[in-house]
């Protein structure tokens, strides 16, 4: 804390908050990992939003006469078993990624920020109780608590959205715990408990900008492990439903296919997968080099 007796200036306090975020942006602006990371999610996101406006063909569009057709002029990555497009799925099959993965993420890292600055502020009992239940929930693999809550819940778009948030929760929660822990004794929280303020309004007003760094990084890392889940479950058959271009559903539709020498029914799916992850990946490395200047 400051001992200065006098306020700041206007203009230092104008100054003061802008000049970290200008840092952080030039930080960003000037990292690799983030500059290409951001390139890939962005080309995805592309694809995604313009998709069914750019592609040569119509994804849901059947052709049995010309199926599995490898790639050639007219179908750049081939046709699959149905003789859809592959090209055209692949490109818009990111919408499906891009309205799942992306909701979860924030609902795991909404949920979790609130319970994060709970259990670190409350503390006792309540913190002990709920970290090892919180340890239990982190001890089973992701994919299986999901496949458990779908199996009860019944398979849909939304229920997805909420199981992989539920999953992130927990996780979540122990990071902003350990941030809060190390803000709840200094001397901003201690005068604003003087003042009188609600244990709320500490938490929410007081502590939260103040750990919002890592909860920024935790979010972004969680968006890629919220990506390979969407892409798992949709493979597994708990996803989006047939005839959606869905990338893990894809996968699930043609990988027997490559016994017979169809690769492209399933490598560019795969690597449509793989790239918007490591993307994500490069760009929350890029975020956390930057926050942590």
């Amino acid at each position: 804390m400051s001992t200065h007796t006098h306020p700041p200036s206007a203009e230092t306090r104008a100054d003061s908050p802008s000049e970290p975020r200008f840092e952080t942006l030039r930080a960003l602006l000037r990292s690799p990992s983030f500059i290409c990371g951001a390139l890939l999610v962005g080309f995805w996101l592309g694809c995604a939003l313009l998709g069914p406006w750019l592609v040569p063909h119509d994804p849901y569009a059947s052709d049995p006469l010309n199926s599995l057709a490898p790639p050639d002029r007219a179908h750049w990555f081939g046709t699959d078993q149905l003789g859809r497009d592959v090209f055209s799925r692949v490109v818009v099959g990111a919408r499906d990624i891009f309205g799942i993965a992306p909701l979860a993420t924030l609902v795991g890292t909404l949920a979790g920020t609130a319970l994060g600055l709970v259990l670190g502020y409350v503390g006792g009992w309540f913190d002990k109780l709920a970290g090892r239940l919180i340890d239990a929930v982190l001890a089973l693999p992701l994919v299986v608590v999901a496949l458990a809550a779908l199996a009860a819940l019944g398979a849909s778009s939304a229920t997805v959205v909420f199981v992989i948030g539920f999953t992130f929760m927990p996780i979540t929660a122990r990071t902003v715990r350990t941030a809060v822990l190390a803000e709840r004794h200094l001397e901003y929280v201690a005068a604003a408990q003087l003042r009188g303020e609600r244990a709320l309004y500490i938490m929410f007003v007081e502590i939260l900008p103040n750990i919002l760094p890592p909860i920024v990084v935790e979010g972004t890392v969680r968006l890629g492990y919220a990506i390979f889940a969407v892409a798992t479950l949709s493979f597994l058959g708990f996803g989006v439903a047939p005839p959606s271009p869905d990338w893990g559903l894809a996968l699930s539709e043609s990988y027997a296919l490559m016994t017979g020498g169809a690769w492209w029914t399933v490598v560019f799916d795969a690597l449509a997968i793989a790239t918007l992850i490591v993307g994500v990946n490069l760009a929350a490395d890029g975020v956390q080099g930057a926050l942590d200047r």
